[in-house]
């Protein structure tokens, strides 16, 4: 059997699916727009929409150098970091699956985040006038030391988060391929509605032009009425917060070179599966907070529901017209949306757990996969993680913690690009990014860690901190696996795309130039923290 029609690796995944199958897989990333919609305009006001325009085209101009170093791994599943940590473990052991590490768990809670969002939706819009349904809850734990208000508890919307996450579970376990498959029939369900939001508000001239404007953060009197607010410190700081935000959203569609070991052409796929990807992703994140900000201005985007991401769905029905059957169909077109985004997640964060084990960052067992070729055990550690963050009571709390590892994540691999082209000169590239590109890539990395030191804090004052915690949870799980599995030898897999040898890792042809990078992302997230803290 050959690559092209089977087996990657014996035990492996497979090689069984074209760009467009991936471009579908990664169809969910737009529907993210729904997760944080309400509470970065809710949070930064009139100036909301440029933030998403703004952090797609970062979002495009990074995925160019991830297009590059994709191709160098034909056969690694697993996501941007999976290859980028092969070109950190020359110059440290626990930066390589950091990387890894970080890129998962900001990834994972799309599961627990979209099956709380698809479960409110139908509680708001099905079942509102239950009001014992929708105020029953039992809290199993206060968590106020993370965040005030916080807890777990369990309620409706954790019962019908556990259905739709296990129905998503079910779909996921037949295989790349039958997935893929799915998804293409979910992404034209959900891809549809999300331009008819996005066009048809600005068509019918729904969308007022003094809702977009004057372009300034929102601020409040002594009153505690809206007024238009001034771009000093505290203003400069809530869009900063806004774009750390959107990041989790908009760069996400690098999610499409997950599966680079299951094309059947990968030296092809690649590069057309982020790019294409990237463009849709440009155009929904482009036009529907336009549409929703025009929509809605600054006084509708403070009702109740706005900021918690329960109502929008709602409100995207209304923006279309056409009556309560109307709303009520986009609404379950939206409830698809956010199951899209749920299957992409599970495809693609189950694939950096399952990568993460093969190359010898995370444990042995996450390697396993069964006959379809599906990654079962990472998909199951996937499913129960989600199980305990579904039952967190501020989901967008728990996305910007998420999206602090998800800034990291992207500040090392935005590096790996050069880093790689110096110490692995001698691979072949079936796609090169243009060097100017590769350096904007770089400089974003610098933003990056602007966003995180001074944006993560506006969604709560313990945000950074709790972002720093998940990550520096890789040191026992790494070194349980890197020194009592594997007895401080790394699998002969992890760098065979490269030609590399355990030996060659001591050779380190670009010198300081990492460390030095490494010591001037700190600074700059650590002062931008002193400079932007409330």
């Amino acid at each position: 059997m050959n690559n092209s029609e089977g087996v990657a690796a014996e035990g492996g995944l497979h090689r069984v699916i074209g760009w467009p199958a991936a471009f579908w897989v990664a169809a969910g990333v737009p529907a993210l727009v729904l997760f944080s919609i309400g509470g970065i305009a809710a949070t930064v006001g009139t100036p909301s929409w440029t933030i998403w325009i703004i952090s797609v085209f970062f979002g495009f101009i990074q995925a160019h150098t991830y297009a590059e170093i994709a191709g160098l791994f034909p056969s690694k599943s697993g996501g941007a970091s999976v290859y980028g940590a092969s070109a950190w473990v020359r110059y440290s052991k626990l930066i390589a699956p950091l990387s890894v590490w970080c890129n998962w768990l900001a990834w994972t809670p799309v599961l627990a985040i979209g099956a709380g969002l698809a479960a409110g939706y139908i509680l708001t819009t099905f079942a509102a006038a239950d009001l014992a349904l929708l105020s029953w809850q039992i809290t199993l734990l206060d968590l106020g030391f993370l965040k005030e208000g916080i807890s777990l508890r369990i309620n409706a919307t954790f019962f019908f988060g556990v259905a739709i996450l296990l129905v998503v579970f079910a779909i996921q376990h037949r295989g790349i391929l039958s997935t893929a498959r799915i998804q293409t029939i979910f992404g034209i369900a959900v891809i549809v509605p999300l331009l008819v939001v996005g066009i048809v508000p600005l068509l019918s001239g729904k969308v007022e032009t003094d809702n977009l404007m004057p372009l300034v953060p929102i601020a409040f009197d002594d009153a505690g009425n809206v007024i238009d607010g001034i771009w000093d410190r505290e203003g400069i700081t809530l869009f900063l917060g806004g774009l750390f935000i959107a990041a989790w959203s908009t760069y996400a569609f690098e999610t499409s070179i997950c599966y680079t070991s299951e094309f059947r052409r990968p030296e092809h796929d690649t590069v057309r599966a982020i790019l294409w990807s990237g463009l849709l992703c440009v155009v929904i994140f482009t036009l529907v907070p336009l549409a929703f900000q025009g929509y809605l201005g600054v006084e509708g985007i403070l009702q109740p529901g706005i900021v918690d991401g329960t109502a929008v769905a709602g409100v995207m029905g209304e923006m279309v017209g056409g009556g309560p059957f109307v709303t009520k169909l986009m609404v379950v077109m939206l409830i698809l949306a956010t199951m899209l985004a749920i299957m992409t997640s599970m495809a693609g964060s189950s694939r950096t757990l399952y990568q993460g084990s093969v190359d010898g960052w995370l444990p042995k067992y996450l390697g396993r996969v069964n006959h379809h070729g599906a990654p079962t055990s990472a998909m199951w550690t996937d499913l129960g993680f989600n199980l305990i963050l579904l039952m967190m009571s501020d989901y967008l709390f728990v996305l910007a913690v998420s999206n602090c590892c998800y800034l990291i994540f992207n500040f090392l691999n935005l590096n790996s690009g050069w880093i790689h082209r110096i110490d692995n000169a001698h691979v072949k590239r079936p796609w090169r990014c243009p060097t100017p590109l590769m350096a904007a890539g770089v400089f974003l990395s610098f933003v990056n860690m602007v966003l995180l030191g001074a944006g993560a804090n506006v969604w709560g004052s313990g945000t950074l901190m709790s972002g720093i915690i998940a990550a520096a949870l890789i040191i026992p799980v790494f070194a349980y696996r890197h020194y009592v599995t594997d007895k401080g030898k790394f699998p002969d897999r992890m760098l065979e795309d490269l030609g590399v040898s355990a030996s060659d890792l001591s050779q380190r042809k670009a010198g300081y130039l990492p460390y030095l990078v490494l010591a001037a992302g700190v600074a700059v997230a650590a002062v931008s923290n002193y400079v932007f803290t409330l």
